[in-house]
């Protein structure tokens, strides 16, 4: 969901962290504490981040703690881990990520596509899982004799907190 000024994060935070634990748990690998570092910066915003708002906010906290600096293979490593077990996604036209909100423990149903609602103002995202789309894509791509590996929609607009920011102007 869109999150509004007032949406407390911290249960975002640790709903998201816990699934990634579990999902991990299932899988038999590791949620590194790197890994958890970087998911924990995606589950703090529903707005997508990119790898270097990754990087630049944990190098940040690491200067505080007196810590080394990491590189950006270092994030880009963490964030491909996270993908590939479903924990993240992949915002395509804005090159950036958040973190699973939709589906419990990362799983989704088979069939069902991922659509993104992106609001052009503030930039947050709210993502969504359809079966009806996702059985559209099957029916279209089994026309055209296609594979789908990833059925994911990015609808871009305005979100319900922007649209009265814009009337109350």
């Amino acid at each position: 969901m869109i999150e509004l000024s007032a949406h407390d994060h911290s249960f975002c935070i640790e709903r998201v962290l816990s699934d990634a634990k579990a999902i991990c748990a299932e899988k038999g690998v590791r949620l590194t504490d790197q890994r958890q570092a970087v998911l924990r910066i995606l589950a703090a915003s529903h707005v997508p981040a990119s790898a270097y708002d990754i990087l630049n906010q944990l190098n940040k906290e690491r200067k505080e703690k007196g810590e080394a600096m990491l590189a950006p293979v270092s994030i880009y490593r963490a964030l491909d881990f996270l993908l590939q077990h479903g924990i993240i996604h992949r915002i395509e036209s804005r090159n950036a990520y958040v973190a699973c909100n939709e589906s419990p423990n990362g799983h989704h149903s088979h069939g069902e596509a991922t659509i993104f609602l992106l609001c052009d103002q503030c930039g947050r995202a709210a993502e969504f899982q359809s079966e009806s789309l996702g059985g559209l894509i099957e029916t279209i791509a089994d026309k055209a004799r296609f594979s789908p590996n990833a059925p994911v929609m990015e609808i871009r607009g305005l979100c319900e907190e922007c649209q009265k920011l814009q009337s109350d102007a």
